[in-house]
């Protein structure tokens, strides 16, 4: 998000510095980078509340003081009832929405100052008058709007949250398939809009409307979050509305929208009509002094931590915090906390140090070790995954302040990351992948267990040379490699069906998960493991480009040139080469030849290759081949 300095300081009391104003944009946990007089802000996804100037501005009140009132002009005259037709068929994902309807006179004047650098400064692009208002007050207050051309809304317009098999044609001329549930407004039948991430070409405002229906609402955020990703549209709606708005501040925007309507345009009328539905209240949260101190370590007067808290805009009522609307992500005496260390400055609390008790189990070293070096050796690849999850079981334990609300569980279980794991690599033409990860578990009954695990996931070819190219990692593989010297099947093996899967690949998925407690001993007494060298590799960035692959049969009456043939195809490099090997060796006893069948993988790290530069490059590497005597490739 880029906020242009001077529209941030228009916020606050005092004036700081560029300097001084990131130094406390830092302390209080927002990073971002300063280019010229724009700020461009790296905000924590619990931070939504801050994707604005009036955001930013709450949060620097305790350093620098604000002006909200000079900085936030609205309408302040009485608006006349909107007879308005609309149904809200889902109140859970929509608690509240308001409308308002205003036409405005034929000429529209040049833009404000404030609004001409909003677009010009900050390089974001003109539409029409209306779309330009809604941009720029979701810029100033946080708050997306979106605005339909009045007349092409002639009937009853519907928000529900309902199962969509339809196209769908956005503002920006894009075509979207919607499937599976979907937020969206509906008029006559058809799809406006999908809610909170983008409206629809049928609807959008022109250069030539004069009377628009501006809609302000709140989403939850949990029947938002995915769909511009899963669309591939670019939202900054969706973005806000992902991370929670606030759900007090319809009337506030509005009336700031009709404000900035009338700075530009003479106005014929003005209409509004609300509509809300129960929804919870933010907490009230306990005043607890000595639970605060106990989790910063510090000593704190109660009377300045209620002045702290004020300052972010907590209301102090009785023996309770009142959380402002805007602050979902403030739930418990740990999140007051953190605020306080914010504003204190992490810096500025003295560390002391702590001796924890140590866990060495050296036996349990010992075993990791083994089974990490046993796996390698056998051609699998170890992964190391985000220890929370989004899946909230019974016997879960749940962060009481998550990074990512999305992800507020400690895993249960190491199989849903594997399965992302595997799925990843398969999007990336991986046909044949054995993944393992050994990991901490941590389950709460009557209390909290710590198990560590070992998970193993495969799919795919045996392998990538000609003896295992045509065979299939399967149930078993894994039994073999893994139970053969047991007297019983400690590693029990499972089949994971990609029904539920977001993959079209048919290969079939295995899978083992062991406490590594309960591995025999007889496992680790028939390993026969090397000690592995520790080599530094360079890390090389994985491609986001596809790969192609050209396979070559080669038919070779000359046994004397088998090896050099082999020689030839293994030397061959180049960049866009990703791999390559021998997947069939067939030698003919009656013909006294032998086929071979090699296979190159291309791809680039910038770029889609195209079938031209792939075949020239494949043609350089066998022309040399097949140009000797014996050598042939069959139908070329």
């Amino acid at each position: 998000m880029k906020i242009l300095y001077q529209d941030l300081i228009n916020y606050l009391s005092d004036k700081p510095s560029k300097e001084l104003l990131s130094e406390k944009l830092f302390q209080l946990g927002h990073e971002h980078e300063i280019s010229g007089d724009i700020f461009d802000m790296e905000l924590t996804p619990n931070r939504g509340d801050c994707l604005s100037l009036l955001g930013l501005a709450r949060d620097l009140n305790i350093f620098f003081g604000n002006s909200q009132a000079i900085a936030i002009d609205l309408y302040n005259d009485n608006i006349d009832a909107l007879e308005f037709d609309f149904e809200n068929l889902s109140p859970s994902d929509c608690p509240k929405i308001s409308f308002i309807e205003i036409e405005i006179e034929e000429s529209i004047n040049n833009y404000k100052p404030y609004l001409e650098n909003y677009f010009k400064v900050l390089g974001n692009k003109k539409t029409n008058l209306f779309t330009d208002i809604s941009n720029f007050i979701s810029y100033e207050l946080g708050q997306p709007t979106h605005c339909f051309d009045r007349k092409t809304i002639d009937g009853k317009l519907i928000f529900e949250n309902k199962e969509c098999n339809t196209t769908f044609q956005t503002l920006l001329g894009s075509e979207v398939k919607l499937n599976d549930n979907n937020c969206v407004f509906t008029h006559n039948g058809e799809i406006i809009s999908l809610a909170g991430v983008m409206g629809g070409a049928s609807t959008a405002c022109t250069l030539k409307t004069k009377k628009v229906l501006v809609e302000c609402a709140y989403f939850n955020p949990e029947a938002i979050i995915g769909k511009s990703v899963k669309y591939n549209l670019v939202s900054d709606a969706a973005h806000k509305f992902e991370r929670g708005v606030d759900i007090e501040c319809q009337e506030l925007v509005l009336r700031r929208f009709i404000k900035i309507v009338s700075e530009h345009a003479k106005i014929k009328t003005i209409k509004i009509k609300s509509f809300s539905s129960d929804y919870p209240q933010p907490p009230a949260i306990p005043i607890d002094l000595n639970k605060i101190k106990k989790v910063l370590g510090i000593e704190l007067e109660e009377q300045k931590y209620l002045n702290y808290l004020q300052n972010l805009g907590f209301l102090i009522a009785k023996n309770h915090i009142k959380v402002p609307s805007f602050r979902n992500d403030i739930k418990t005496q740990n999140d007051l906390a953190e605020e306080i260390a914010r504003v204190i400055g992490y810096d500025n609390i003295i560390s002391e140090p702590v001796n924890l008790y140590k866990l060495n189990d050296k036996n349990e070293l010992n075993r990791v070790s083994m089974i990490e070096t046993f796996l390698c050796q056998n051609g699998f690849s170890e992964v190391i995954n985000f220890p929370f999850s989004s899946n909230k079981e019974k016997n879960s334990i749940r962060i009481d302040n998550p990074l990512d609300k999305n992800k507020a569980s400690l895993r249960t279980s190491i199989k849903d990351s594997l399965i992302e794991n595997l799925l990843y690599n398969e999007r990336r033409q991986k046909d044949s992948i054995k993944l393992f990860e050994i990991a901490d578990i941590y389950t709460k009954k009557t209390e909290v267990k710590q198990e560590k695990r070992l998970g193993i996931i495969i799919s795919g070819r045996l392998g990538t040379n000609f003896k295992e190219f045509s065979k299939k990692l399967d149930y078993k593989y894994l039994n073999q490699l893994l139970n053969i010297n047991l007297e019983s099947d400690n590693f029990q093996v499972g089949e994971i069906l990609r029904n539920d899967l977001d993959t079209k690949k048919k290969d079939k998925i295995f899978y083992i998960e062991i406490p590594i407690n309960d591995i025999p001993e007889t496992f680790f007494s028939s390993l026969s493991v090397v000690k592995r060298d520790i080599n530094f590799i360079t890390y090389k960035p994985i491609s986001d480009f596809p790969s192609s692959i050209r396979d070559f049969s080669f038919s070779i009456t000359n046994l004397n040139l088998v090896d050099k043939v082999i020689k030839c195809l293994e030397t061959a490099s180049d960049e866009i080469i990703k791999d390559a090997f021998l997947f069939d060796f067939y030698k003919n006893k009656n013909t006294n030849s032998v086929k071979l069948g090699y296979r190159f993988i291309f791809q680039s790290q910038n770029k889609t290759l195209s079938d031209e530069e792939i075949n020239k490059k494949a043609q350089e590497i066998i022309n040399p081949i097949i140009e000797l005597d014996g050598v042939s490739i069959p139908g070329m």
